[in-house]
């Protein structure tokens, strides 16, 4: 166990993670130089196109003669499960961050994350090969958050590859080794539930074996799970008691599921097998489920024949709480949709869908995210990699409505709320935020939250930087917060969030009518003092979008049967009167009557078409 480290790096999103875990292969001739690229761990198109770390990826490096285990974690907010999950399986934290742009709010985050589980964590400033690098002003922030000494912090490049076996050497020397995780159930020699205990002689007794870990059980901890089409489920897993051989037969604690173990081995980054994977150790499992729902990442393995009493502690049912409606522009790609969305629910065990049917844009697929760029995300590999032509409504979030009764339901849509009359109370989502800014934009900041509805509970300082706590509901931080701002601080401002309960508010639902059709996808929840803003501004918006027709067509806003605001599309209009060479009145009036007659007629017949961008209208209010 000695000759093993455990570790991860954690930063904000694109302060070099992914460039310093390919200098460390590089270093540690994990990969050749004729296969290194750069990003080579992440490996999805999308990954390599944004520059961002979607999917984690762990590969197994030796160093001085001691195996290092890696896992490159995400670093956006949207994916703070999967690296609560990649921190529970290590015992060291690389913390990564960068010269040029100091802490930010996702390396707040993820150093809380780090405490919470009593890592060792190192700190590192990369990108000190910049000119605009300000190594000693970030190291004061450091010193600052972490408390630890000048002498501690590793000055690196990932670009150049400076220090980066100093990082290394740091790992090996102050990492602990592997260790049993918290809530191990024998530290100590204990009893066998197979052999009645009536007396010394008679009793079992199990003793721990020479790693310091008990022999009788095997658990490890499902840290990530994904679809592979020829070989069925794989688990990265980090065993922390006992080992899983070859085609042993498994049991997934959460799931209530069993499998086997087809093959183990470790990762390099490519897969290579091993006859068993023993305590301490990082790995993969490949076995014969069928889909990732039945392995979901924090779950514990244990083997079928032997299982632990109980599970690894931390396993949380991860939920969907931002949800969009993806309709096909054409009806007979619905089923193409349908297919494709299985197919990556197969890996990514966080994606929530579920059909549904609308008047205007006909059967499509109210699908749950984690946050909006997974959703952005989700968008893009469908178009891509599938080919289909979406239209995706306004994201809104999920509500808890208390009925006359008592009972509790949760809508995931403005248009499932039940009769206003039926109802007591609407409870909507509310998020803790933390934003990282320079001091000097403070003010902006704090009436853009007020303009959210949001109130800041907490304000502190780190150096030069500021950090506002505050609390807001989840809808309004949906779709532009992030963009305004960006826009008030100059794009200096970080921010990161995290749900903090349901909390009852006057809710009602603002209903958008074309043409006097109400339109189900449109329709939004709203608070009732931001109602009339809503529906005022989306109106506007709705009349710029909708194409003109050959007869009047009103655009309105209500709440129930009370109409808020109202835009009108005027009528493409031909001069009927043009043939008339005379100045004769009543033939000219009788002819505009046969027009207004005839526009009439259309009115009640005419089909309005509506092109995809308004049902996206609410993404760019302003």
């Amino acid at each position: 166990m000695d000759k093993i480290r455990n570790f991860c790096i954690i930063a904000h999103i694109d302060h070099g993670k992914s460039t310093i875990a390919d200098r460390m292969m590089e270093i540690t001739g994990t990969v050749s130089k004729r296969e290194m690229h750069s990003q080579l761990l992440d490996s999805m198109e999308l990954e390599q196109e944004k520059g961002i770390t979607i999917k984690l990826a762990p590969v197994t490096m030796d160093w001085k003669g001691i195996t290092l285990n890696l896992i490159d974690t995400p670093g956006h907010v949207d994916f703070s499960y999967e690296v609560s999950r990649s921190l529970q399986a290590v015992e060291t934290a690389v913390l990564v961050v960068d010269a040029t742009q100091g802490i930010q709010a996702q390396t707040l985050a993820n150093v809380y994350l780090a405490i919470e589980q009593n890592l060792t964590i190192i700190p590192v400033i990369n990108k000190v090969d910049l000119p605009a690098a300000d190594v000693d002003a970030v190291a004061a922030q450091i010193i600052n958050l972490l408390g630890c000494k000048r002498a501690d912090i590793i000055e690196a490049s990932g670009k150049t590859g400076k220090n980066v076996d100093k990082i290394l050497d740091a790992v090996i020397e102050r990492g602990p080794e592997p260790t049993a995780a918290l809530g191990t159930e024998s530290l100590r020699p204990f009893v066998t539930d197979d052999v009645p205990s009536a007396s010394p002689v008679t009793t079992s007794t199990v003793f721990q074996n020479s790693d310091g870990f008990s022999s009788s059980t095997t658990r490890a901890l499902i840290f990530d799970s994904y679809f592979d089409d020829y070989r069925g489920v794989v688990l990265y897993i980090r065993v922390f008691e006992g080992e899983i051989k070859k085609n042993a037969e498994i049991l997934m604690m959460a799931a209530e599921t069993k499998g086997l173990a087809l093959e183990v081995g470790i990762l390099t980054p490519k897969m290579s097998s091993r006859d068993a994977l023993k305590a301490g150790e990082i790995g993969y499992i490949v076995t014969n489920l069928k889909t990732t729902r039945e392995a979901k990442v924090g779950d514990t393995v244990t083997l079928a024949k032997l299982p632990a009493k109980k599970a690894l502690p931390g396993y949380k049912n991860v939920l969907p709480f931002v949800y969009a409606g993806f309709f096909p522009v054409s009806n007979d790609q619905y089923k193409d949709l349908k297919e494709a969305i299985e197919k990556l629910s197969l890996s990514d065990s966080a994606l929530r869908f579920e059909p549904e049917n609308s008047p205007v844009l006909g059967f499509g697929l109210r699908i749950g995210f984690l946050g909006l760029l997974h959703m952005d995300i989700i968008r893009e590999r469908l178009e891509r990699e599938f080919g289909l032509d979406l239209i995706v409504t306004n994201p809104s979030t999920n509500y808890e409505v208390v009925m006359n009764n008592g009972e509790t339901m949760e809508i995931k849509s403005a248009a499932d709320l039940p009769d206003a009359s039926e109802i007591r109370e609407i409870r909507e989502p509310w998020v803790k935020g933390e934003i990282i800014l320079p001091k000097n934009m403070i003010g902006g900041v704090l009436n853009l939250i007020n303009e959210k509805r949001g109130h800041q509970t907490n304000l502190s300082y780190i150096e030069e930087r500021a950090v506002i706590d505050f609390e807001a509901p989840m809808a309004n931080l949906l779709t532009d917060f992030y963009d305004q701002l960006k826009s008030a601080t100059s794009g200096y401002a970080s921010f990161n969030y995290e749900l903090n309960g349901y909390r009852a508010e006057d809710l009602v639902r603002v209903d958008f009518l074309v043409g006097g059709h109400k339109m189900d996808a449109l329709s939004v929840m709203a608070h009732r003092s931001e109602a009339d803003g809503i529906g005022r501004t989306v109106t506007k918006k709705l009349k710029e979008v909708i194409p003109r027709q050959n007869y009047e067509v009103a655009l309105q806003a209500a709440i129930g049967a009370r109409i808020i605001a109202r835009e009108t599309i005027g009528a493409y209009r031909k001069d009927v009167t043009v043939k008339i060479h005379t100045g004769d009145r009543d033939r000219k009036a009788k002819l505009l009557q046969k027009q207004k007659r005839g526009k009439a007629r259309m009115k009640r017949f005419g089909k309005i078409d509506i092109p995809s961008e308004a049902f996206t209208v609410m993404l760019k209010r302003d």
